[in-house]
């Protein structure tokens, strides 16, 4: 299978019963065969609303059946899908829509309020779809929606464009072809031995690349079941792993600290979970401590992974026997990695530098972004992660800290100068500097150091509206410092991680 679209007539016509999705909340389900049908018809849709392929379809929406049914099968259609963040600020979201090239958007209820606000200052049509997430069928009876043949793809074809948080605040878009997403799919369906018997259970979102390359598009590879849930639900979370017979659980470390100390998880035996093969962690770093604690109050076994969007989700995992390191990614999983001093230069074991990788599954670059991609990619071709770490000699990796200075919170990507801005605009404060902390339900959480104007005043409290009305709760500062000064370096330049001493 070299496409997607390969995908779907392979498992379609190997087992066309065989449940492919599944909504716990409402136990509807899709089979493969289903599938094969819905995809050609969304094929049908698409060309009848005059988009040719090739084009940027947006997903504005929560999980659900029709979230995951349209993610992959617009991308198995010939299109390329565009997942929008569902926490995104309002200036951000015009910025993605516009950047994107957006020919279509799919969106539920909940986004009304907000797309009111958004689609005046795109300043150009764009059509929009609304839909039921988690509704059995797409219910879109009013738009001619024949089967009609998908089609040659190949390999090469870009299916995802998917925007991740850059060091200035601004998005960038990441370029994924059907060769990176399924390389990414065929070496995490081989690495924990994923066959059509086994059942994932995810809550991740769709518009984050763990939700998609690890827990839907690996599934659909391997031609697993999936166990789509509109969101985590510590209460539920269990219910559904018993009453859906999953054999593997989708995990980021904020999910494991709610299910640690959730009242619900005390109802629940180690020996109630032994369908559980194993859960999977990613998307931020695992304490140690809450590692060891979930694999002995749940007996399940947690394989602790790194990926990036740049790279389909795939870059270190553990492996599924005793040489399993706590605080660490692992091993180089369907790349190869190296450790890297500021020339350029590889360094030896044990020493710390900046982590490069290259491999199938890495980006064909960044959209409509040339300098981006140039400045992101090595002479030799390997990407340049930000991250600094170093690697064992038994080959294991860790990361120790970013040069990029994102603020990584519940797996989510928050660029520090996004909220700096947004500071700023209050009339009180002069400089502001925001910076990740450790905490222990969200990996991160963000620290706000202001600077007031002279002669002005400012309460804690005040300031905290001000960014909750701007910025949301996701990403309001939960730790707030008012100081006379920053650490600077000798460009001027604040040093956030001295910055973060002062947590």
């Amino acid at each position: 299978m070299n496409t997607l679209r390969d995908s779907v007539d392979h498992w379609a016509r190997l087992q066309p019963h065989a449940p492919f999705l599944i909504a716990p909340e409402s136990r509807h389900s899709i089979s493969y065969g289903e599938f094969e049908v819905q995809t050609r018809q969304l094929a049908g849709l698409l060309a009848g609303l005059g988009i040719p392929r090739g084009a940027h379809i947006g997903l504005y929406l929560q999980n659900g059946l029709q979230t995951s049914r349209l993610f992959l099968s617009a991308m198995a259609a010939g299109y390329v899908v565009t997942p929008f963040n569902l926490l995104a600020h309002e200036d951000q979201l015009v910025w993605v829509l516009h950047h994107s090239h957006c020919a279509l958007l799919f969106h539920g209820a909940d986004q009304r309020e907000m797309l009111a606000k958004v689609l005046p200052k795109l300043h150009r049509e764009l059509r929009c779809i609304e839909i039921d997430s988690d509704a059995v069928h797409l219910g879109l009876a009013q738009y001619s929606q024949p089967e009609i043949d998908l089609g040659p793809a190949s390999p090469s074809d870009s299916v995802l464009l998917m925007y991740t948080s850059g060091t200035t605040g601004t998005p960038k878009g990441v370029q994924l072809t059907h060769a990176n997403v399924l390389h990414a799919a065929r070496t995490v369906s081989a690495w924990h031995q994923l066959t059509p018997e086994d059942r994932v259970l995810s809550s991740l979102p769709i518009y984050h690349i763990n939700g998609q390359c690890i827990a839907t598009i690996t599934p659909f590879f391997s031609g697993g079941s999936i166990v789509t849930a509109q969101k985590f639900s510590a209460s539920q979370w269990w219910g559904w792993v018993l009453e859906q017979e999953c054999s593997w659980i989708n995990l980021v470390p904020t999910i494991i600290a709610y299910l640690l100390n959730s009242a619900e998880s005390s109802q629940v035996q180690p020996q109630d979970l032994k369908r559980v093969r194993f859960a999977r962690s990613a998307s931020a770093p695992l304490p140690p401590e809450h590692h060891r604690a979930f694999e002995k109050r749940f007996g399940i076994t947690v394989i602790e992974a790194m990926g990036m969007t740049e790279s389909a989700s795939v870059v270190f995992c553990n492996p599924h026997d005793e040489r399993r390191r706590y605080g660490s990614p692992g091993l180089p999983c369907g790349v190869m990695a190296k450790i890297v001093d500021t020339e350029g230069q590889e360094v030896d074991d044990g020493i710390t530098g900046e982590i490069c990788f290259s491999g199938a599954n890495v980006m064909s670059g960044y959209y409509n972004a040339e300098e981006e991609t140039r400045k992101s990619f090595d002479s030799n071709g390997w990407l340049k992660t930000g991250d600094l770490g170093h690697r064992d000699a038994d080959g294991f990796y860790f990361v120790t800290g970013r040069l990029k200075e994102l603020i990584i919170k519940g797996g989510e990507n928050i660029a520090p100068r996004e909220i700096d801005e947004i500071l700023l605009q209050h009339p009180a404060v002069l400089d502001a500097a925001c910076v990740g902390i450790p905490d222990e339900n969200y990996g991160q959480e963000i620290m706000a150091c202001l600077i007031l104007k002279e002669g002005s005043a400012c309460s804690e409290e005040e300031i905290r509206n001000f960014c909750l009305e701007k910025l949301g709760r996701f990403k309001s500062p939960k730790v707030w410092r008012f100081v006379d000064h920053f650490p600077r370096g000798p460009s001027g330049k604040v040093q956030r991680l001295k910055l973060a001493d002062w947590g």
